[in-house]
Parts: C-alpha cells; structure tokens; sequence
C-alpha cells in the first residue's frame, strides 16, 4: 500500500492544532540509520486506510516529498469520541533485519468441523492475532487457522498452526491456545436427558 505525506517543519501542540483543523493528521517516521522525520498525512485518507486490516499489518510504501520508504504502522492515536486521528506512528523497516509484528487471525471451516456438525459446540477464538517474526518480505498479510479437523472439547494451540515459510511465531510462555470448542451446557443436558 502506498501512503503520501509531507514533512512538517511546525512542531508542538499549537501546530499539531491547526493541522488538525486544516484536515491534516502529524505523524512521525523513526527507525533505522536515519534520524526521525516529522510528518503530516491527509486525515480522510488515514481515517480510511486504518479501517483496513491490512494497512495495519503490511508493509507501506512511504512517500514523503517524492522520496519512497518501507515503512510499518506501529502506532495510532484517536480522539476519545470524535472520529478523529490525532497522531500515527510509522517504523522504518530494513529488508535485511526480522521485525516483531502481531497478524490477525483468520478462521476457516469452523462450520464443518465435527465439533460444531456433530456435536453442536462452539468454538471460541481465544486469540485474534498472532506475535510473529520474519523478514519484510516474508510478512503475511493474515495467517489461516483451519477448524475443519477440530472436535469437541478440544482446543487448537498455536504449535498447530501451519505458518508460512519464513515466520516463527512469538510465544511467550507454554503454547498459547488459539481456540477451543466447547459443548453448551443446555446440549449437554439436552443428551443426557434423552438416553
């Protein structure tokens, strides 16, 4: 995804003010060999591109006065309940170097797993993304969790899932659990009720 910004010479709550006013978000770009850059993006185009999933877990081209850089959004902040960006926060990224990124989760095949066909469970997501590490160009926009295979009362955990090439999940502790199928309490009496 490309984004378009300018440098901003203005610095303090005033000008970040009357940017704000104008239509304009300040943000900053930091990271890597070069110092960091003050910038301002069009809000409109912000507000929009941050509804996106994938704008918050991809790689961005940077365009600042002409000049491209990879960039990943690492921060946001939004007023308390105007619908209004206040500030972005954009890392720059080496290609040679792993960057330490959450990805969301996508679930597939939940409907069909004997869990849910069967036994009629539901199945919680415990986790809604993932801390991984790759290189840039490895980075996924979204890792699959397949349920197609999940039963009752079993949960999925973060060793099972199929990652692609290039990137080690985060784990800190024991395996995390990714999301578990449990059985209502009314179905379990409704069985018990009937043999």
């Amino acid at each position: 995804m490309k984004v378009i910004a300018f440098t901003r010479t203005l610095q303090g709550t005033g000008a970040s003010r009357r940017l704000r006013i104008a239509g304009q978000t300040p943000g900053i770009i930091y990271g890597g060999t070069a110092a960091p850059v003050s910038i301002t993006l069009d809000h409109n185009a912000l507000y929009h591109a941050l509804k996106k999933e994938a704008f918050h877990s991809s790689i961005l081209d940077m365009d600042v006065d002409g000049k491209v850089e990879k960039v990943l959004l690492r921060d946001f902040q939004v007023h308390a309940y105007k619908q209004l960006v206040l500030h972005a926060d954009f890392q720059r990224v080496d290609p040679n170097k792993k960057i330490h990124v959450k990805v969301p989760l996508h679930f597939i095949n939940a409907d069909v797993s004997p869990a849910v066909k069967l036994s009629a469970a539901v199945i919680s997501h415990v986790l809604v993304d993932l801390d991984v590490t790759c290189l840039p160009a490895d980075l996924p926009e979204f890792i699959t969790v397949d349920l197609s295979a999940l039963e009752a009362g079993q949960s999925m955990h973060v060793s099972a899932l199929t990652l692609p090439t290039g990137v080690t999940a985060v784990i800190h502790g024991d395996d995390a659990t990714v999301a578990i199928a449990v059985v209502p309490r009314g179905a379990v009496a409704a069985e018990e009720t009937a043999k």
